[in-house]
């Protein structure tokens, strides 16, 4: 898989998209938490389900494809 996101410098995870294809799977998350925000006033469990559900799919994706995978960093030592 290709990379689309581009590891933190200092901590554990990914930093910003630097592909396209992260860039539109982070837009289609802020989407979806959207949705899922406004979706909590009239059904609060559906909406924090949305919420979570689509938090670990992110998760997923972006571990699996950072440049890198995700370990801790610690600046220009790492």
């Amino acid at each position: 898989m290709a990379d689309w996101f581009a590891p933190k410098k200092y901590g554990y995870g990914s930093g910003l998209p630097i592909a396209w294809q992260g860039w539109v799977v982070l837009l289609i998350y802020l989407a979806v938490v959207l949705a899922g925000a406004l979706l909590v006033e009239r059904r609060p469990l559906a909406g924090g389900s949305l919420i979570a559900a689509s938090t670990l799919v992110i998760l997923v994706v972006t571990a699996r494809t950072t440049r890198g995978g995700w370990r801790w960093r610690w600046g220009s030592r790492d």
